[in-house]
């Protein structure tokens, strides 16, 4: 739910819903998950439902909104051992419930809004904080890109 306060002191309230379930903001990614696993397991054979909520149980899903492009984006972690079978069959059911669904993945007081789904397996390196990947420090990340501008490298023809 969002709160927007008008100039003449009253308030709007706007309502989110992922799947059709009511939903406020940070809730976005843990509602989805729940929402995806028991609309597949509704909707499909037995044994497609329990592959899905399986592989799915053990991912973890970030939500994030790109306020330029306003395109929400759920992005799956999947552990680095899912064969490429297993992904296809998680972007097949996930086309499949979007086609046939019918709320949208994610609407603002019913009107439809952008949305896409990543599947990945890569883990992204943390720069800062505890539990920094080792060699990915900032220092270590930029230091190729700096030690190139010091270096001799091929003469830039279009130069003088």
């Amino acid at each position: 739910m969002r709160y927007i306060y008008y100039q003449d002191n009253t308030f709007g309230c706007f309502m989110w819903k992922i799947l059709g379930t009511d939903s406020l903001y940070v809730e976005f990614a843990d509602v989805w998950k729940k929402r995806i696993i028991g609309i597949v397991s509704e909707g499909t054979d037995e044994e497609n439902g329990k592959k899905f909520g399986d592989l799915m149980k053990d991912s973890e899903v970030l939500y994030m909104m790109n306020g330029a492009t306003e395109i929400h984006t759920f992005m799956v972690q999947l552990p680095e051992t899912l064969s490429h079978d297993d992904l296809q069959f998680l972007s097949d059911v996930i086309l499949d419930v979007a086609n046939t669904y019918d709320e949208p993945f994610v609407s603002l007081n019913g009107n439809y809004e952008k949305c896409q789904v990543i599947f990945t397996t890569e883990k992204e390196p943390e720069l800062i904080g505890l539990d920094k990947t080792k060699g990915f420090s900032s220092g270590a990340v930029f230091a190729p890109i700096l030690e190139g501008w010091g270096n001799a490298g091929r003469k830039n023809e279009t130069f003088m």
